[in-house]
């Protein structure tokens, strides 16, 4: 795994002063400043990375000490906490489930038994972009194609497989490139890339950005192999991309699947459980919610178990003591 950087590293002393204080458990039976907990983000470009730091913000307004690393993301986080370079991580669910149960990407590795899930957070869209001067219409249309299909063996780069499959295509249909969607989208700006697959919340800062000198449009996901996906893989779900979010002609049927927050198991039981119980609070929701309007509209108790349960992922035991006393878990 190539090296993470700590772009940030907020110790509770300085935090306490700036996070709301309201609804937050003072009188909490763990010492927290015997804890360091590192909350494995994403890159900088995308929706991973803010609201990754505005957990490890409000984290160390409690009194834990905290950082937030930037990373490559899902696949790169699920390494790290299995090697012990973090203790809590966002992933897609899609990917905690394929490395659970030694499939996929994770195919003839040993099953990654000791990955907990901690709580459901947003949908991440399977955001096909390209430009509206490209021509491509279709999925089918992208055969011949400049295509960036994500970091090698990313959560991108997963769904990209996935979508290929679905729609009866491999890789040799297109010029396949293994870029992040930051390179890829920078390729697009260039004319060096005709489509980029992005697996990120609604709002993405770089399909943003990209609609800034390109009118933007989207490759759709829909109709038999939409179908075909869900059957295969029903982790995902379908979705629609609005109009309104990057300026398009009209909205755009993709898929979807969710993101969840996974924890060391190694944490005890109450701090997981002292964790959730303040993230849950109002000035946890209030603090987490404004990092980005995706994680406002999403994360909430109600969906907690999003992405989760069902799944073969373990919850950690801090979290089912928690849900069950919330009447979430029986």
């Amino acid at each position: 795994m190539k090296k993470m950087s700590v772009l940030v590293v907020v110790l509770a002393v300085i935090l306490s002063a700036v996070v709301p204080s309201v609804g937050v458990s003072a009188d909490s039976p763990v010492k927290r400043s015997d804890y360091f907990i590192t909350v494995l983000t994403g890159p900088s470009s995308g929706i991973y990375f803010p609201i990754g730091g505005a957990f490890s913000t409000f984290i160390g307004g409690l009194g834990y000490k905290t950082s937030a690393t930037a990373t490559g993301a899902t696949a790169e986080n699920i390494n790290a906490l299995q090697t012990g370079q973090g203790e809590m991580a966002i992933a897609m669910a899609d990917s905690v489930i394929q490395a659970v149960e030694s499939f996929g990407a994770y195919e003839g590795q040993p099953p990654a038994k000791e990955l907990r899930a901690m709580m459901g957070l947003w949908p991440n869209y399977c955001q096909i972009v390209t430009t509206a001067d490209s021509g491509i219409k279709s999925f089918k249309d992208i055969k011949g194609k400049r295509v960036g299909v994500g970091a090698p063996n990313s959560g991108v780069e997963l769904n990209a497989r996935m979508m290929f499959e679905a729609n009866g295509m491999t890789y040799q249909d297109c010029r396949v490139d293994y870029l992040s969607y930051g390179e890829a989208i920078d390729q697009m700006k260039n004319g060096l890339c005709d489509v980029a697959f992005v697996t990120s919340g609604l709002g993405n800062a770089t399909i943003l950005e990209l609609g800034t000198s390109k009118k933007i449009s989207f490759v759709p996901v829909e109709g038999e192999a939409l179908s075909n996906l869900i059957k295969k893989y029903p982790f995902y779900i379908e979705a629609k991309i609005p109009a309104a979010t990057y300026g398009t002609d009209s909205d755009t049927t993709t898929a979807a699947v969710m993101n969840i927050m996974l924890v060391d198991e190694k944490l005890p039981e109450d701090v997981v459980y002292d964790l959730l119980e303040n993230i849950y609070s109002p000035a946890g929701l209030e603090a987490i919610g404004g990092s980005h309007n995706t994680a406002k509209v999403n994360i909430m108790l109600e969906t907690a178990l999003r992405g989760i349960e069902g799944t073969s992922v373990p919850l950690h035991d801090g979290a089912v003591k928690f849900y069950k006393e919330k009447g979430l878990l029986k």
